[in-house]
């Protein structure tokens, strides 16, 4: 099995999606019928040979069902966009938030790394508070806005490929930062997207994202 393997070669324990510890991070989303998106990821959007591609909101996607559906419903009526990031990541070394839950739909297997907000300390966060989780293709994910997470990590050589789906404007520049006395607001990096970021991670740090993940600059294996 993937998740047997997984645990084999990383020196971090990999929990599935359905293990209880799960709950607190999110839960499992049931009674939609995903495979349009899911088939359309398949055929049409392309795996990079280095790094990750992400795109917010995909027109295409956003046509075929259930996307009415589940703005009507996960999200009560908010707008909604519906995107993916398909990569190579291995690594887990910056983690961001949103206010409002994210929707992530495997279309292959892949892991995620996830933390909990309210482990945050002064804008820093320390990395062996994560777990990692394997999420197996087919399964959708609802992910709490107090979840810290990023990029997926593959479990194969090929690749992953991920849906993802977000309250629209969410990972889009932001055009007006206000100037607060709050300190979370030095996290926030983009519309909607609060970011800590590891020292070593360059093109975020590069961005403007506060250098505040501590520990080690950590790499999962498959």
């Amino acid at each position: 099995m993937t998740l047997e393997r997984l645990n084999q070669v990383n020196d971090v324990p990999v929990l599935s999606v359905e293990d209880p510890a799960f709950a607190p991070y999110g839960r499992i989303v049931t009674g939609y019928d995903f495979s349009a998106l899911t088939a359309y990821m398949m055929e049409h959007t392309p795996i990079p040979e280095s790094g990750n591609i992400y795109l917010a909101s995909d027109p295409e996607l956003e046509k075929l069902p259930p996307a009415e559906q589940v703005q009507q419903t996960l999200y009560g009526g908010m707008p909604i966009q519906i995107g993916y990031c398909n990569g190579r990541n291995t690594t887990y070394n910056g983690f961001e938030y949103h206010k409002g839950s994210e929707i992530n739909v495997a279309v292959t297997d892949f892991m995620l790394v996830l933390g909990h907000t309210w482990l945050i300390r002064d804008n820093t966060y320390r990395v062996e508070d994560a777990q990692v989780f394997f999420v197996p293709a087919g399964t959708a994910i609802e992910m709490y806005q107090t979840t810290l997470h990023l990029s997926p990590c593959r479990v194969s050589d090929k690749g992953f490929k991920g849906i993802v789906i977000l309250p629209r404007g969410t990972n889009t520049p932001l055009t007006n930062k206000l100037p607060s006395g709050d300190p979370e607001s030095r996290l926030l990096l983009q519309t909607n997207k609060w970011v800590i970021a590891h020292p070593e991670r360059e093109p975020l740090i590069r961005q403007g994202a506060v250098p505040g993940l501590l520990g080690e600059n950590k790499e999962l294996h498959y």
